[in-house]
């Protein structure tokens, strides 16, 4: 049995939502008649409470998207050095919108209202560029899967609104997030001026990412999708896959929290394991000694059936998913339990 905890996005779509894949109304999403695309965009603005959505390919063209829409070149953009858009998005913010980055160093990647306003530049100081725009991301994942909560971004967002800053998130794991804090979604489109919602990683998905703002925000992101490369014909296919998803594989997520957090007791037992991050939802990020490298820890557990990714010299990355099971969790623990003591170790 092949144990893949590399990413939840390598999810596979259940035979459910193939089959509602298969049998969307279909139309052109370019000339806005694809009447699946625009059921999910209306639900998810519904969902919200904002006026516009725009379905895209992945969670980075919306996080894109929304920095071009909102930042005029020469710019500067707030976010934690641990984030998304500056990690994992190929320097899109200088190469897209033509902006600058004042990265924090927040704890495993949360911003605070003192972090960003020690991070604001004064608008009257020709020598630095004006701050413009402030990222979140919930859940952190190079934080182990940690999330805001609602006073949390609430603090932030009078920061904000106190300087003229705009305020996207990048929600690429939110569902994850308010599975577990119970907030409803509508708080996020009051707080937020831009949402990015990825449909890809725990809600399975094969495609798909939204993001969404007010109506003028989104006409706008619109054509720079389509200046991107980013416009789809019948793409109510893959739209089908996110209505199937947001009405059924939601709660399920704490399925994968649950397994995350059984994870993380395995580990504990392990001597190679010096340090184990929180886990508050279904990101497990361990720590290795010194003498051990994370890309060896990895082969060897490849080699037994495991499969996981480094985040670091000596972390290691696991995340649950939907199409990692009970008797998934069963045989890893098998697999740990019965292996030599530090079967890892150089």
């Amino acid at each position: 049995m092949l144990i893949d905890l590399r990413s939840d996005t390598i999810t596979q779509p259940t035979p459910a939502m193939r089959e509602a894949m298969f049998n969307a109304p279909l139309g052109d999403d370019v000339l806005g008649d694809d009447p699946t695309v625009n059921a999910l965009e209306a639900k998810t603005t519904q969902l919200f409470n904002m006026e516009a959505a725009l379905f895209c390919a992945s969670g980075t063209m919306t996080n894109q998207l929304a920095i071009r829409t909102h930042c005029r070149p020469g710019d500067d953009v707030i976010c934690d050095y641990l984030s998304h858009v500056y990690q994992y998005e190929g320097g899109g913010i200088m190469v897209n919108a033509l902006s600058s980055v004042s990265l924090c160093h927040g704890e495993r990647g949360k911003l605070t209202p003192d972090l960003i306003r020690d991070h604001i530049y004064s608008p009257t100081d020709p020598h630095k560029p004006l701050s413009r725009l402030v990222v979140l991301e919930n859940t952190v994942n190079k934080g182990g899967g940690c999330y805001y909560t609602i006073p949390e971004i609430a603090a932030i967002r009078r920061v904000c609104d106190e300087h003229g800053l705009l305020l996207h998130l990048d929600g690429a794991r939110l569902f994850n997030a308010l599975v577990e804090t119970g907030e409803p979604t509508e708080a996020y489109g009051q707080l937020f001026d831009s949402i990015s919602i990825c449909l890809s990683k725990g809600l399975g998905c094969p495609v798909g990412s939204l993001l969404l703002g007010k109506e003028a925000f989104v006409a706008q992101a619109r054509r720079y999708r389509k200046l991107m490369g980013g416009g789809w014909r019948q793409a109510g296919f893959l739209a089908a896959a996110g209505i199937f998803a947001l009405d059924h594989h939601v709660q399920r997520l704490r399925q994968d929290h649950t397994r995350a957090r059984r994870i993380g007791a395995m580990l504990a037992q392990l001597p190679e394991v010096e340090e184990i991050y929180p886990i508050d939802t279904n990101i497990v990020i361990f720590r290795l000694p010194p003498n051990l490298l994370a890309t060896d820890y990895v082969d060897k557990l490849a080699r037994q059936g495991i499969r996981a990714i480094t985040f670091g010299k000596h972390l290691v990355r696991f995340v649950t998913h939907l199409d990692f099971t009970d008797a998934h969790l069963t045989e890893m623990e098998t697999i740990l339990n019965h292996s030599e003591p530090g079967f890892c170790r150089i």
